[in-house]
């Protein structure tokens, strides 16, 4: 009995913290998220829908991103140039000062051939099973008062979970210039002053990559939206109501030499800290056999049918082709 009111007891000093990612793929996602979490004073632990383990019980989690189906989103062709334009091309540094950029931005032709070789073959986007799984265990840490950021994917199922919904395509407000997709910083994001995560991060604007195709639209009930693009695409969000829940479009696993990034996994882990409840095994459970969400069928629909206007397009000749619409899941 000793054994197991230790074993489920609150740890303060390395609180637990889940996160969620697909049964396949998705394991270089899982380690840079796992190493944030550490970095951040966490112990992280992987949840998926095959293995809804929950170790010692979750004091915070982690909705992750999707699964690397899509190696065609790093824009390979504009790689190579990024590299030498942040690296080799910049003039007005010592030798000294270009090998340690040169060091630097090695790693993202690294990681992008790291994600590019452990990525599934591209195919259907959908994975229902992962879905209804986040999004219990997202009412669960709702109910428990824990600590929970959702990225990129993760951010917008938090806001289909509070009754918001989404732009199911983004490229239309990237009209003199295609969206850039890239694991580089290649967009900016200005924040709001006094929000949360302006003061995590410690700054009302921060450079994020950006690997996503879909947006927040409409701000879900006591959801706000505070980040954006120079464009209006949305890029953060945080709950008013609750202690600690966050969203962010980008990828910050992916930028671990960014202190700015890693704030914002050390403040989920502080966050943790200071919780008085946990998700355990039982709750596990209970959200698994759980009904699966009516905002969770529409959103699967909305995305069947984006999904099939894609492949449509690509069967079309190219004078046929039809943008998708600004189109957005409807939520009441």
């Amino acid at each position: 009995m000793a054994f197991l009111i230790k074993k489920y007891k609150i740890n303060r000093n390395r609180p637990t913290i889940g996160i969620t990612g697909p049964d396949k793929g998705g394991g270089v996602a899982w380690f840079f998220t796992s190493l944030g979490v550490l970095i951040g004073g966490g112990w992280p632990v992987r949840i998926t829908p095959k293995n809804p383990r929950t170790a010692d019980g979750l004091q915070g989690l982690i909705i992750g991103g999707g699964a690397d189906v899509d190696p065609d989103t790093y824009q390979n062709d504009d790689l190579v140039e990024q590299y030498l334009d942040h690296t080799i091309r910049k003039q007005k540094h010592s030798v000294f000062q270009k090998a340690k950029r040169v060091t630097r931005f090695l790693y993202y032709p690294a990681l992008f051939f790291v994600r590019k070789i452990f990525s599934r073959k591209k195919g259907f986007g959908l994975d229902r099973d992962r879905d209804h799984l986040e999004f219990q265990l997202i009412d669960q840490a709702v109910k428990k008062g824990l600590p929970v950021m959702g990225i990129c994917r993760g951010s917008q199922l938090l806001n289909v979970y509070f009754k918001g919904n989404l732009y199911q395509d983004i490229n239309t407000f990237y009209l003199e210039e295609p969206n850039p997709s890239s694991v580089f910083p290649v967009k900016t994001v200005h924040l709001k002053p006094g929000s949360k995560l302006a003061g995590v991060i410690g700054a009302r604007q921060i450079e994020v990559n950006a690997l996503h195709n879909q947006a927040v639209h409409k701000p879900g009930k006591n959801i706000e939206i505070v980040g954006r693009e120079d464009n209006d695409v949305v890029q953060a969000i945080e709950n008013l109501k609750q202690d600690y829940i966050v969203g962010v479009q980008w990828h910050p696993e992916y930028l671990p030499q960014r202190p700015q990034q890693r704030r914002l996994f050390k403040a989920l882990v502080q966050h943790a800290k200071e919780v008085q409840e946990q998700i355990e095994d039982m709750d596990m459970k209970e959200a698994i056999s759980s009904p699966k969400s009516r905002e969770l069928e529409e959103l699967h629909n909305q995305e069947k049918w984006e999904q099939e206007h894609r492949e449509q397009n690509k069967r079309k000749p190219e004078r046929a082709r039809q943008p998708i619409k600004k189109n957005t899941a409807t939520l009441q």
